[in-house]
């Protein structure tokens, strides 16, 4: 960096200084010289696709795979407006994304008509951004705007959640200045601080409810990914000695093969074996639980206060008080440091799935079945990152157990369809891992094609399409099961013509050979995988009924046999 120096160029070197490799977007008139100004070989890899959407996935998908934040370049109004969707998804999920737009110049803004791209105002799109970003600034002032880049970028980082920037095309080459501060810093971005008092008291607290218990359980969530405590949680989760289940989005925070690890809970949808255990709790400590309907089985957690100890959005809530200051991170290595005693149980892990494989020689390949190869491939060839697509797949990816060299992304919350294939292309060109996605063949028809930029840039992503012919989760409580419909695609046909390998499964024996061809393909691969219409992963199945039970008037509701209290 230097004292005086053009805005485009400022960018570049602040984006290298916070550690940025990639770059997400796709050019447009209104962000060319942007554009090009980020694109100069300067260290940075600017990555197109062929739209927005899947652009904003895949920069969400490097940002969870790698630890740092996701940057996105795009053109104002029709590039901006597009982008929308996929940033929602990173801010209701905790995921740091950069978003810096193009726009109009001030000559253009001052003709006093409508600019191309303009919905209602030329403020509208960053109002837009306002409902769904922590920080967003326009820069039109060059003795602050390397200031502004810098609040927004530190917003982004101390709440892990999208940020917006907003430069006009006249801006790219005013000159700026940059303060002496941002010249020397290093780089380092931080967390906000915790109250060091607060924190302390609440771990002594916490502590002395965990000594007096018989049958503790720990649950984490998303914050324990986001705040980078994972490595602390497994060496408090050591010390403690008890069993370690994840939320559905905090899935991944913990590693699944640790001996202390039990399955994801889902409130009282939860495999029967972490029903009856948390039923059994006597205390619960939850890390980094966002509280939302599908963390608890899509319905309110019933909290049971005097046994129970949340620490989530930078307040710890211990029965009927609440220590405020209080970040995730900090409260678990406060808990570190005390004595705690160790429990001594035996974990076993649970999920949804029969004892015994398939034997192959089904008439029809079944989701169980298909869970169980893709487990069984995953013990065998251990440095994999899952990617579950949202629809059936979400929950399906509930019951795959990824090594802990390894690594699993999906939308837990937000769910948004489309998600899966770009977000496995960013998060293999972030830490290089190979991808294997499981994809339904309604989320393949939206943003599955982004796939055909694979051999381009160097990645093979594994991606099993699951054929049943149009949107299947929906077909168990449709009136109209022909609006789910959708066209028949050559899944694998497709994957040849783009460069890649394609293979066909309908039974458990052709998807193990298919995925250990595709496993020795080095391009990427495509296995069209065919199962029944209607049938759907042992998670959604229980989620559907679930609902269905709901929906029904309170007369006519049967008791549920066991009823998980959700602390």
């Amino acid at each position: 960096m230097k004292r005086h120096m053009t805005l485009g160029d400022f960018l570049v070197a602040y984006l290298r200084k916070i550690g940025t490799t990639h770059l997400f977007g796709i050019p447009g008139d209104l962000a060319l010289k942007l554009f090009f100004a980020l694109g100069r070989r300067r260290g940075l890899e600017i990555v197109t696709l062929s739209h927005e959407p899947g652009v904003g996935f895949a920069a969400d998908g490097y940002a969870r795979a790698t630890g740092r934040i996701g940057v996105i370049c795009v053109t104002y109004g029709a590039g901006g407006h597009n982008m929308v969707n996929p940033v929602a998804g990173s801010f209701s999920e905790r995921v740091p994304i950069l978003v810096i737009s193009g726009g109009p110049g001030d000559e253009e803004r001052k003709l006093g008509t409508l600019i191309h791209h303009q919905a209602r105002e030329v403020e509208s799109q960053h109002r837009i951004y306002g409902e769904v970003t922590c920080a967003s600034k326009v820069l039109a002032d060059p003795h602050t705007a390397a200031w502004d880049i810098h609040q927004v970028v530190c917003a982004i980082w101390a709440e892990q959640r999208p940020g917006y920037v907003e430069i006009h095309r006249d801006m790219v080459d005013r000159k700026i200045e940059v303060p002496d501060e941002l010249i020397e810093w290093d780089g380092r971005l931080g967390f906000q601080e915790s109250n060091p008092r607060k924190i302390e008291e609440a771990a002594r607290e916490t502590a002395a409810m965990f000594n007096a218990s018989r049958t503790p359980v720990v649950v984490c969530g998303i914050e324990i990914h986001r705040y980078k405590a994972s490595h602390d949680l497994i060496q408090l989760a050591e010390k403690m000695g008890a069993p370690v289940m994840a939320t559905v989005l905090g899935k991944g925070a913990f590693p699944m093969h640790h001996p202390l690890y039990m399955g994801v809970h889902v409130g009282p949808l939860s495999p029967s074996a972490i029903v009856r255990r948390m039923d059994e709790a006597d205390f619960v400590l939850n890390l980094g639980c966002l509280k939302t309907d599908m963390n608890f089985g899509n319905r309110p957690p019933q909290i049971i206060q005097d046994e129970t100890v949340w620490a989530v959005d930078r307040r710890v809530d211990i029965k009927y008080h609440t220590y405020t200051d209080a970040g995730v991170r900090d409260f678990v290595r406060a808990l570190l440091r005390q004595e705690l005693r160790l429990h001594r149980e035996q974990v076993r892990y649970a999920d949804n799935l029969p004892a015994a494989a398939s034997n192959g020689r089904a008439p029809r390949l079944r989701v169980t079945d298909l869970l169980q190869t893709v487990n069984e491939f995953f013990a065998e060839h251990r440095k994999y990152i899952a990617v579950a697509e949202s629809g059936d797949m979400l929950f399906a990816g509930l019951d795959l157990r990824v090594p802990q060299s390894g690594g699993y992304l999906a939308q837990g919350f937000y769910a948004s369809m489309g998600f899966g294939v770009p977000a496995a292309m960013g998060a293999q060109l972030g830490n290089g891992m190979r991808p294997l996605v499981l994809c339904g063949d309604g989320a393949f028809q939206m943003t599955g094609p982004e796939i055909s930029h694979a051999p381009g840039l160097g990645l093979n992503p594994i991606v099993l399409v699951i054929n049943n012919g149009g949107w299947g989760i929906f077909r168990p409580i449709a009136d109209r099961r022909d609006l789910l419909e959708i066209p028949s695609w050559p899944y694998a046909e497709l994957a040849k013509a783009w460069g890649g390998a394609g293979f066909v499964a309908s039974s458990a024996a052709e998807l193990k050979t298919a995925l250990a061809q595709a496993h020795a393909s080095k391009t990427f691969a495509i296995i069209d995988v065919h199962i029944d219409r209607d049938d759907l992963s042992p998670m959604s199945v229980k989620y559907i009924k679930a609902a269905a039970r709901r929906s029904q008037p309170s007369s006519e509701r049967g008791n549920p046999a066991v009823m998980n209290r959700a602390r």
